[in-house]
C-alpha cells in the first residue's frame, strides 16, 4: 500500500528543514562565519528552532506513515500535515520577535498535532489488544 501523504509530507518537511537550515547558513555568511550562535542573538534563535524542529518531526512523520499504513482518514492526516507545517513556520519567525505570540501558537499547533496522532494511534490500537486480552 503506497504511503502518498506521508511521502508528500515528507517531502515538505524536508523542503522546511533546508528553509530552516538556509536562515542560520545565511547569517554565517554574512558574519563572521565558524560554530555555534557565535554571540548573534537571531542566529542562537534561527538555530534553536531548527533544532526544535529536528526535535517533533520524527515522531509526527512516524505516527502518519503508521496511521496512513493503518488505514487513517487521508483528509485527517492531510490537514493535520498543514496544521503541523504552518505551526513550524509561525515557531520559526516566532522565535526572532520579541513577543512571543507566533512561537506559542507554533508550539501550541505542533503540541496538538503530536497529541492528536499518538491518541489516534493508541485508540486504533484499542481493539486489537483488548480482543487478545479476551481469547
Amino acid at each position: 500500500m503506497p504511503l502518498h501523504t506521508s511521502l508528500g509530507f515528507a517531502g515538505a518537511l524536508a523542503l522546511l528543514n533546508l528553509w530552516l537550515a538556509y536562515r542560520c547558513v545565511r547569517i554565517r555568511l554574512n558574519g563572521p562565519g565558524g560554530v555555534g550562535d557565535l554571540g548573534i542573538p537571531e542566529l542562537r534563535a534561527r538555530m534553536r528552532a531548527h533544532a526544535n524542529f529536528a526535535e517533533y518531526t520524527p515522531c509526527v512523520l512516524i505516527l502518519t506513515a503508521l496511521l496512513e499504513y493503518a488505514g487513517g482518514s487521508q483528509a485527517w492526516l492531510q490537514g493535520l500535515g498543514a496544521v503541523y507545517i504552518a505551526a513550524r513556520i509561525l515557531h520559526a519567525f516566532g522565535m526572532e520577535r520579541p513577543r512571543f505570540t507566533m512561537q506559542f501558537i507554533g508550539a501550541l499547533g505542533t503540541w496538538l498535532v503530536l497529541l492528536g496522532l499518538a491518541v489516534w494511534a493508541i485508540w486504533l490500537v484499542i481493539p486489537h489488544s483488548m480482543a487478545k486480552s479476551f481469547f
